[in-house]
């Protein structure tokens, strides 16, 4: 293989791999901005019984945990180093109570566990809302063509 052809083909993907993240890119902000607005005020601690219903990484710093099918919860963590990329999550608890600088956030890809700064319950409806708004498209009608 001829040394121009590897140089393309090293930038073509390149050029691809950096493509295909904006639309990650744009999902997550759009996520994040999502719960930010249907986040209501910190609380020092929920309720949690294993196991977790859901969870959803919005960024090294945030996550969602959805404690079941309609209760979730806004976590703010220190730093979480590679918390978008982990397979799973565990959350540190004391008699079914996840509290504020106390429990912690563990993540399968490392053993530093991710302390939690703050936590805020999600309105759920005004979450779904958001996202309503979020998929909204906007039209424009075709402009009318003169027929012959």
């Amino acid at each position: 293989m001829k040394p121009i052809s590897v140089a393309a083909g090293l930038l073509i993907a390149g050029l691809l791999v950096a493509c295909s993240n904006v639309p990650y890119a744009k999902r997550t902000s759009d996520l994040l901005a999502a719960y930010t607005a249907a986040a209501g005020a910190p609380v020092k601690s929920f309720h949690f019984f294993s196991p977790l219903y859901s969870w959803q990484s919005l960024s090294d710093t945030q996550l969602v945990v959805y404690t079941k099918s309609r209760e979730a919860y806004l976590l703010d963590l220190d730093a979480c180093q590679d918390l978008q990329f982990t397979n799973g999550i565990a959350l540190t608890s004391y008699y079914g109570r996840v509290e504020v600088g106390f429990d912690r956030v563990l993540t399968q890809r490392h053993r530093i566990p991710c302390v939690i700064s703050q936590i805020r319950p999600v309105d759920m409806v005004h979450l779904k809302a958001v996202q309503q708004a979020q998929r909204k498209v906007e039209e424009d009608p075709r402009p009318a063509t003169a027929t012959q």
